[in-house]
């Protein structure tokens, strides 16, 4: 990802609270967060389950540390059936929802309704022909943030606590803004080179400090979350000044999809010859990314390049 330094939105920041021993990350999404939405006519519900998605996904991302693609997506039986979130390396993010409009309109705002029973899948693809990494845990919980806590404490066994913020500003754009806190386990936090604590703090002290900076968490407010004005160092300040608070890297991220006419050119280039010519219409095969809604066309001089090779490339490329 790239650093990012003077901005307010489209950022996340890394955060340590040295005294607790507790890390944590908070992301603010603006501008490309409204693009990546604005380019589809999503329904407000399903709007603002994406906009939630890609907060979650840009907070996770990052505490990753990851070379390559990371993917947040649910898979469920409601009126949206799918909602995928996707980080790239240098801050690509992108996303997008499969929904019925009409079963959507009578399931009400809630995550859980809206998505239904089905699964939340967390896939690390390093790219370059390494092995990919996938978890997959139930959809359980009232909203996105009690499922996603609900596969740290199953899959990755870590306290996890996070709070979610969406608005819309008075052009209507969609906002986002999530944090997350995460304790280190016993053994790994500050308390071994603290002179006051002598060592390792009791476990029922670490306990209580968590307990302190879920409450403290809770005290965010859709203004000062969404604040495109308001640095989140100086957030992060304001909830965290008494526990130590030691701000870590800053990123930004960009509304970029990664399709292209030579990625198109190779998928098709695999499909057999029967299901290529169900695909023609008037003479060409016209393919729409579900992201970005680019659309690339191949005619049938095109089509028999790609049927005699290995694809047809960009003429940028």
């Amino acid at each position: 990802m790239k650093e990012k330094s003077e901005t307010f939105t489209d950022t996340i920041q890394g955060f340590h609270l040295v005294k607790t021993g507790i890390k944590g990350r908070i992301v603010r999404l603006g501008p490309e967060l409204a693009k990546i939405i604005g380019r589809h006519a999503y329904p407000g519900d399903v709007a603002a389950l994406l906009a939630e998605t890609l907060a979650f996904a840009a907070v996770l991302a990052y505490a990753l540390k990851y070379e390559g693609t990371f993917t947040l997506q649910t898979k469920g039986d409601g009126p949206v059936g799918m909602i995928v979130a996707d980080m790239g390396k240098h801050g690509a993010m992108r996303g997008y929802a499969q929904y019925d409009a009409e079963k959507v309109k009578y399931a009400g705002v809630k995550s859980a309704l809206l998505i239904g029973k089905g699964h939340l899948a967390f896939t690390v693809d390093p790219g370059n022909g390494a092995q990919r990494y996938q978890g997959i845990v139930d959809l359980i919980g009232r909203d996105m943030a009690a499922c996603v806590q609900n596969y740290f404490r199953q899959s990755e066994q870590l306290d996890t606590a996070f709070r979610i913020h969406l608005g819309q500003n008075e052009a209507g754009e969609w906002r986002a803004s999530a944090i997350m806190l995460q304790r280190i386990p016993d053994g790994g936090g500050y308390a071994a080179n603290n002179n006051e604590a002598g060592g390792d703090i009791a476990s029922e002290e670490r306990t209580e400090d968590w307990r302190r900076s879920q409450i403290l968490l809770a005290t965010t407010t859709d203004a000062e979350m969404l604040d495109e004005a308001l640095p989140l160092p100086q957030l992060l300040n304001r909830l965290f000044h008494e526990e130590g608070l030691e701000l870590g890297d800053v990123f930004s991220l960009q509304d970029q999809c990664r399709c292209s006419r030579q990625r198109v050119a190779m998928v098709l280039s695999t499909l057999p010859q029967t299901e290529l010519h169900d695909m023609i219409v008037d003479g060409k095969i016209e393919v729409t990314c579900e992201f970005c809604s680019s659309s690339y066309e191949f005619d049938e001089e095109q089509l028999k390049k790609l049927a005699a090779g290995p694809g047809i490339r960009d003429s940028k490329e």
